[in-house]
């Protein structure tokens, strides 16, 4: 077809972890034509779709968070990928947009989509995954993230988390939350620091 190779050219760049199908129009095609160019995509295994009217040339996983944009790897993924937890987990995409919430399916590896409020959707940086940059919930957004929606942490991971947490970083992030979450958040940390101390890994 007349345009295959240039929407090839353009999309499978790094650049591009997912395209929309409006971003096809930029190559002056007509409807029909777009139609049948994804169609064509598809069922030559050239392209996958993540969700509605969004597709993409790679394979990775990693690129499935752009179909929700703005959005950041979250919870224990985003504990994994600080290397803060090596055991294997599903993608968690969080997003503060109107989507389905749960479980998806890319390429036959499943991943989670989870929703929070607006203003609830901050505290993240961009790391190198492969070749992509992707956002990523700082520690101590991912923590938080984890006890307000009562998701478990792990014991073993308490004394690397506590290990790598800025307390003041912590602390300027709960101001956006309740006094309650706060206190409750803050016992927490504290409890846990005792338990590390008192392990019998960390006596004399």
């Amino acid at each position: 077809m007349k345009y295959m190779r240039e929407v090839e050219k353009q999309f499978q760049s790094p650049s591009y972890p997912v395209f929309r199908s409006y971003e096809l129009e930029s190559f002056k095609m007509g409807k029909k034509y777009k139609k049948r160019l994804i169609h064509l995509l598809l069922s030559n295994g050239r392209i996958e779709r993540i969700t509605r009217g969004v597709y993409t040339f790679h394979n990775d996983v990693t690129v499935v968070g752009f179909a929700f944009s703005p959005f950041y790897y979250g919870f224990e993924d985003a504990l994994s990928i600080r290397g803060l937890s090596l055991q294997g987990t599903n993608s968690i995409v969080v997003t503060f947009r109107n989507v389905r919430q749960g479980v998806r399916s890319f390429k036959s590896r499943n991943y989670l989509v989870r929703r929070v409020p607006q203003d609830l959707f901050f505290g993240y940086n961009l790391l190198k995954r492969g070749k992509f940059w992707i956002p990523v919930s700082d520690l101590e957004k991912t923590i938080i993230d984890m006890m307000y929606f009562d998701h478990y942490i792990r014991d073993e991971l308490w004394p690397g988390i506590l290990k790598e947490l800025d307390m003041e970083r912590l602390r300027d992030h709960l101001k956006r939350y309740k006094k309650g979450f706060r206190d409750e958040m803050l016992k927490t940390i504290s409890e846990e620091r005792k338990k590390v101390k008192q392990s019998p890994r960390n006596s004399p």
